[in-house]
């Protein structure tokens, strides 16, 4: 069970903690690569959601996948919540932390999908003019896919600018289903 109120407290908790000791910053990569793995790692997910794996077991995996990968304040961290039976919480505290980090830093995290790579001075451009209408700085995300035709998706904050292809050819055909050149008899 994934529940959004203990990913979000755990996830204060440990910037306040971090905040004390003066490493947000560092925290934050560490999150960063914590909320990575658990994203990419299917199996990994279902041995951590898994109540017959004994916490001991969860404990020696994620002391094997982190320790020489994160700093020891997230390391004990993450090993406190496998050892609270949260470890399924894991990927969802990350991303709340991650959240967290960024409102109190004043930072905005924004998405660029192109259907092509997009020259660096572009995603440059991009981001100055994101962080003009924000008045924050800006995290970009700029990634390429194949299931676009072309043009540009871009979301940040709660705005979103879709210059896709496909959805000016939906926006079309909806303009011709009005069809209000039939004459009217």
């Amino acid at each position: 069970m994934n529940d959004y109120r203990i990913n979000q407290n755990y996830a204060k908790a440990l910037y306040l903690l971090a905040s004390d000791l003066g490493q947000t910053k560092v925290v934050f990569d560490d999150m960063k690569l914590v909320g990575e793995v658990f994203k990419e790692n299917h199996i990994l997910n279902t041995v951590f959601n898994n109540p017959v794996i004994k916490e001991e077991k969860k404990i020696n995996i994620a002391k094997e996948l982190f320790s020489e990968r994160i700093s020891a304040t997230s390391l004990a961290f993450v090993l406190y919540v496998v050892k609270k039976r949260r470890a399924v919480n894991l990927g969802g505290i990350s991303r709340h932390y991650l959240d967290y980090y960024r409102e109190k830093n004043n930072i905005v995290l924004a998405n660029l999908m192109t259907a092509v790579e997009v020259n660096p001075e572009h995603v440059e451009r991009i981001r100055d003019e994101v962080a003009k209408f924000t008045h924050k700085d800006v995290e970009m995300n700029a990634f390429t896919t194949n299931k676009m035709l072309g043009s540009f998706y871009l979301s940040f904050d709660t705005y979103l600018y879709d210059a896709r292809l496909l959805t000016k050819i939906a926006k079309m055909r909806k303009e011709f289903r009005k069809n209000d050149y039939e004459s009217r008899l």
